[in-house]
């Protein structure tokens, strides 16, 4: 008698999952800690609700640690299924386009930084009025702004990024080629480059000679850079997990598709920095100041 529960399609159809309503309730959590630290950071007054006084960033805390361990756990589970051969091509090709769409709306966040950027530098004074600033003197960058220099630790960046997206392509062909080795060397001279990247930019943090709250221009540059900066962070650790993985044996050479996931996502985050010197650092400082090193 033919065993009634084998399986006869090329779905997966998952177990029943506590992490999609637990993560829901972490970022819930993460979303009202938020409002309500940066409201208490700006008039020192917290909300209280139901006799609990909100005010401080534990609830901010408890949501974070909620959805990092929602991540852990989630994708733990993703990856045991993948071990007992659930990832047929079907699914692997649904989770490629789950990984497409997710970049496409990634793509959409930074339009939304690049389009605030070029509505205030095209239109500078305009700009100014709405952020209530002194004029600008119609031309951008803002006559009393100095920028920082394109040529200096910016292309320092994009030479490190570039160098970055080098190695990743090299570990997923070691990876295809049965090179483990090539695998490992290429994800750890990645990492370390994703590391070099974010330090030098924290760096140019410290010594821009602009705030985030002096200027339009100000706001513009370290909301799109900082954000980017973010997703560097975010990738670094997605490699992080893909060498841990690599060195436990986890990725073959016709199933790897949470490598090639790390991979698309570092080279979005290598095309967006590219924008972002050409447009940020280079067009949008032509003309201006340039502060001494």
């Amino acid at each position: 008698m033919a065993d009634a529960h084998t399986k006869k399609h090329d779905y997966h159809i998952i177990d029943p999952s506590p992490w999609p309503f637990i993560g829901s309730v972490g970022a819930l959590l993460m979303a009202i800690g938020g409002i309500v630290y940066m409201r208490s950071l700006g008039d020192g007054n917290g909300i209280t609700m139901l006799g609990i006084d909100m005010s401080g960033s534990w609830m901010l805390v408890i949501g974070t640690v909620i959805v990092l361990y929602t991540m852990y756990a989630w994708w733990a589970d993703t990856i045991r299924e993948a071990h007992a051969g659930d990832h047929t091509p079907v699914v692997s090709m649904h989770l490629r386009y789950g990984m497409i769409m997710f970049i496409a709306s990634e793509v959409m966040f930074f339009v939304a930084w690049f389009w605030a950027f070029f509505d205030a530098s095209l239109f500078p004074d305009e700009a100014a009025q709405v952020a209530r600033e002194a004029y600008t003197g119609g031309t951008w960058p803002p006559a009393n702004i100095e920028v920082l220099d394109p040529l200096h630790l910016p292309l320092f960046n994009t030479i490190t990024l570039l160098l970055s997206g080098t190695t990743v392509t090299w570990a997923h062909h070691s990876l295809l080629e049965g090179d483990r080795k090539g695998l490992v060397w290429g994800l750890v001279l990645t990492v370390v480059l994703g590391v070099i990247f974010t330090g030098v930019q924290a760096l140019e943090y410290i010594e821009a000679p602009f705030a985030f709250k002096d200027s339009i221009y100000g706001a513009t540059f370290f909301m799109a850079t900082g954000f980017h900066g973010f997703h560097v962070l975010v990738g670094t650790i997605f490699l992080i997990v893909c060498l841990a993985r690599a060195l436990m044996g986890h990725f073959t050479e016709k199933q790897h598709f949470g490598f090639e996931a790390a991979a698309w996502y570092w080279h979005f985050v290598d095309v967006v920095w590219l924008f972002l010197f050409f447009a940020v650092y280079i067009w949008a400082s032509a003309g201006g100041t340039i502060a001494a090193h």
